[in-house]
């Protein structure tokens, strides 16, 4: 036979193992739902730094445009109109109209100075006329306070080896450049010969040839004729002195003597104005200089100045509601869950019955046992004559009368319930007297208290005799009479042998009390007191003879009525007392 904790135990083990393996998808699956989110979340951060370079490329090629397309006489104060374009850096003769250079007083929020480094490697600017002309700058076309404040920007320049670094970085021939981006070249050597140019250095390429484009077009329309036969040169180079100074520069060749030309950017302002182009898309991006030959992804740098681009926290907008997956999952575990618990109920009560009705067949067995040796023996006795005392026959009888009795109450009862249990019912509800109904029953129920040497009393209300109530009369009997019974079993030893039955009317019910007063009903039965089968073999052995189905019975047949059966207060001291409620008409 399975115990019941073997069953508990494969139980146990059935949903550990489908709970293990529900939460490890789970997991899985979150953890792939986690996986697509976070590349989709890359992708959407590639994609806006994509579209962040794009804009800020597109904002600072105006003005790269504008200084690549400066003609190389304009980096002196003033220059002779009339040669400007042929032997400019000639002595100036005297009688030569002179013309002040544009950037003389440009203003620019973007360029704090223009340069010069001639062939004696002598750093000079527009900005900071020399000799009498300084005194005719200021008097006409400057001040004397923007002089010298160009003059201490010059002054710094210098003072970071201006020539020797941008000698190093620009190209010794002056040549249109391929890219705007000379020396800050980041793909890695080995993978630049290892076969197509990835997308990152595609888009990269495209966004250098676009600014490079516009600089072209810019400088072509500026300058109409830029450079005579003995003057070469060409785009403006981004370069870093120190992680605040950027400059453009160029090298131009005049007569076979070369020059760097080229403008200080104001790299506070140049930045404002780069991140407030992309602050919509990368509200806390930053921008870092890269260093001539500084390794960085492609992705990330700008083709019109050697900046890298942070982006900084990325908030992508969040999906509103939860995911499909996550969804999909709790229900996936309220379904385990709730079919376990079902599972465990239904276990729960597959074992509580198959516990009772063991119970019951024990019990059942035990009250068989002694009613059958009586009658063996009595009727042995009686058959070989050995009891010739007729009172003795007569008892023996009586004895055997009563056991007989006893077996058919038992034998009623458990059938009733099969009846129950297997939802037949065989009874008839009719409409009848509450006085009626109490006197069809009052001649079995008086039999069986005055076999048990009790005496019943019945007392119905007088102005409820003639209350019509709704009732199965056999199916009163029974609950009525296992009352009884149950009072005359329990309370056979009770000074006061008295068994009270009262019944009375109250709004829409009917009610019959079944009172006694005997030992009463202690509290740790009251709980199980109309569970079918409670009664085990060593209760039965032990208590007054009966196998714990009369109370379940009986109510069950009082609910089927319409009605109820409670255990209620007594209003006596001590006894059991049984509150029997029918609808009233």
């Amino acid at each position: 036979m399975i115990r019941p904790w073997h069953i508990w135990v494969v139980f146990g083990l059935c949903l550990g193992v489908v709970l293990t393996v529900l939460g490890w998808i789970s997991l899985t699956a979150l953890r792939l739902e986690r996986e697509q989110a976070e590349a989709r979340s890359r992708a959407a951060l590639e994609e806006t730094v994509g579209l962040s370079l794009w804009q800020m490329d597109s904002a600072v090629a105006p003005l790269l445009a504008q200084e690549s397309g400066r003609p190389y006489f304009w980096y002196t104060a003033f220059y002779p109109a009339e040669r400007a374009y042929t032997r400019m850096f000639s002595e100036i003769k005297q009688g030569e109209v002179l013309v002040p250079s544009p950037l003389l007083t440009d203003s620019s929020p973007y360029v704090l100075l223009h340069f010069q480094i001639g062939p004696d490697r002598q750093a000079t600017s527009p900005q900071v006329p020399g000799g009498n002309m300084r005194e005719l700058a200021q008097t006409i076309y400057t001040t004397k306070s923007e002089i010298d404040a160009a003059e201490k920007r010059l002054a710094s320049l210098v003072s970071q080896r201006l020539f020797e670094r941008l000698d190093a970085a620009l190209p010794q021939e002056p040549q249109q450049r391929d890219s705007a981006l000379v020396g800050v070249q980041t793909a890695n050597p080995e993978r630049s010969n290892a076969g197509p140019a990835s997308r990152d250095s595609q888009e990269w390429q495209m966004r250098s040839q676009r600014v490079q484009t516009q600089q072209e077009i810019v400088k072509t329309n500026i300058a109409v004729t830029p450079f005579s036969a003995n003057v070469r040169g060409g785009l403006l180079m981004p370069v870093w002195l120190d992680s605040q100074t950027l400059l453009l520069a160029r090298r131009v060749m005049v007569n076979d003597q070369a020059y760097i030309q080229g403008c200080w950017l104001n790299w506070p302002a140049v930045r404002r104005l780069l991140l407030n182009e992309i602050r919509d898309l990368l509200p806390e991006a930053d921008l870092r200089p890269i260093g001539a030959g500084t390794a960085r992804e492609q992705s990330r740098v700008l083709a019109s100045l050697p900046v890298w681009l942070l982006p900084g926290k990325f908030k992508e907008a969040a999906p509103e509601g939860h995911s499909a997956m996550a969804l999909s999952l709790l229900v996936a575990w309220c379904c385990v869950v709730l079919a376990g618990a079902a599972v465990a109920v239904l276990l729960l009560g597959t074992v509580s019955l198959s516990e009772r009705r063991a119970a019951f067949v024990s019990a059942v067995t035990h009250e068989l046992r002694t009613p059958l040796t009586t009658f063996r023996m009595y009727s042995e006795m009686l058959a070989e004559k050995m009891v010739t005392d007729e009172e003795k026959r007569t008892r023996y009888l009586k004895t055997l009368q009563a056991e007989a009795a006893r077996l058919s109450h038992l034998v009623e009862n458990v059938l009733a319930y099969a009846r129950l249990e297997g939802n037949r019912s065989g009874g008839h509800i009719e409409k009848l007297a509450l006085g009626e109904l109490v006197n069809r029953t009052t001649e079995r129920l008086s039999d069986r208290a005055r076999h048990a040497n009790m005496e019943l009393r019945i007392a119905v209300r007088a102005d409820d005799q003639r209350r019509m109530v709704q009732a199965d009369v056999g199916a009163v009997e029974q609950i009525l009479f296992n009352l009884v019974d149950n009072a005359c079993k329990y309370a056979a030893k009770a000074a006061d042998r008295t068994v009270l039955i009262d019944a009375w009317a109250t709004g829409e019910w009917a009610v019959l009390r079944v009172c006694d007063h005997g030992p009463g009903i202690s509290k740790a039965d009251r709980a199980r007191l109309f569970q079918p089968f409670s009664k085990s073999a060593h209760q039965a052995a032990h208590t007054a003879p009966g196998v714990g189905l009369g109370l379940a019975l009986s109510r069950r047949l009082a609910r089927q009525m319409g009605g109820d059966l409670l255990n209620a207060d007594h209003t006596v001291d001590g006894g059991a007392c049984f509150q029997l409620t029918l609808p009233a008409v």
